[in-house]
């Protein structure tokens, strides 16, 4: 299985099983992962499963997609390694991936 760890603001964090295939935030709903709300349910029509992706991953996660860079636009305190979590497409490369929550979604 691949490995993501969350980190919440309060700096503890949590490390979840996630399927190849799945998404970072659905992987964060199916392990009650706090601070992912995911309203819209991964459509990309929303900015509340925003996360901070680690600098060390943010590479080999690569840039968002522009429609998810306008969505970015409705998330609170976006930093340049910001990400729309229903956009991240689990894959054995991101085995270990650590992303952090924001202290409020958008």
């Amino acid at each position: 299985m691949i490995k993501i760890t969350y980190v919440d603001q309060d700096g503890s964090s949590r490390e979840a099983e996630a399927e190849e295939g799945s998404t970072v935030m659905e992987t964060a709903i199916r392990n009650d992962v706090p601070g992912i709300v995911a309203e819209c349910g991964g459509a990309c029509a929303c900015a509340t499963c925003h996360v901070y992706v680690d600098e060390e991953w943010k590479d080999v996660v690569g840039p968002p997609s522009p429609m998810e860079e306008d969505m970015l636009d409705f998330a609170s305190d976006v930093r340049p390694t910001s990400r729309l979590s229903c956009q991240i497409r689990v894959r054995p490369e991101l085995d270990g991936l650590v992303v952090q929550t924001p202290k409020r979604q958008g």
